[in-house]
């Protein structure tokens, strides 16, 4: 099998300081990094979703076009900076975005995911309709929602479709 790293919306506005900061954002970055490096040690490619806000529906809560939230932090572009970056502006990162093109141009047939928020676009991702044709793992301690409550919670009810694993296994 040929794998991919996803990392799903790491941005600044989920950061303490940021528009809707979440819980643990220090240690899953910390955890991300480390995955992005092992990715890199193995060859295995690597994939940044950014989520941008769409603006015909007016002013978001964050990740609008032009401000400082809305950047993938700088850590994430600092280990990953020829990744390939997917442009978002719905939960599920093929939606209406050419995810499937760049992993078809890549001949992936797994998909590592882990992001922001755990319960939203790293789980509507990991069951989306286009995901079906993958093998699909979520790196449980790569990714965080508002509350570790919420993040558990959204982690059971994903594993009946995903493989949820943890790092250094994952890789």
């Amino acid at each position: 099998m040929s794998k991919a790293l996803l990392v799903i919306d790491v941005q600044n506005d989920y950061f303490p300081g940021g528009n809707f900061p979440l819980c643990n954002t220090e240690a899953v970055l910390a955890n991300t990094l480390q995955a992005i490096e092992a990715a890199k040690a193995k060859g295995v490619p690597v994939i940044i979703i950014k989520h941008i806000a769409d603006s015909s529906h007016g002013p978001a809560p964050f990740f609008n076009e032009g401000t400082s939230g809305v950047e993938v932090h700088s850590a994430i572009s600092a280990a990953a900076p020829d990744a390939a970056v997917v442009i978002k502006s719905f939960a599920d990162s093929f939606h209406q975005t050419n995810l499937e093109e760049v992993l078809g141009n890549l001949g992936i047939t797994e998909l590592l995911m882990c992001g922001m928020m755990t319960q939203n676009c790293v789980t509507h991702t990991a069951i989306s309709k286009a995901a079906e044709k993958y093998s699909v793992s979520i790196l449980t301690d790569c990714c965080t929602t508002v509350s570790e409550i919420l993040h558990l919670i959204a982690l059971h009810a994903v594993s009946t479709r995903v493989t949820l694993s943890a790092l250094p296994d994952a890789l």
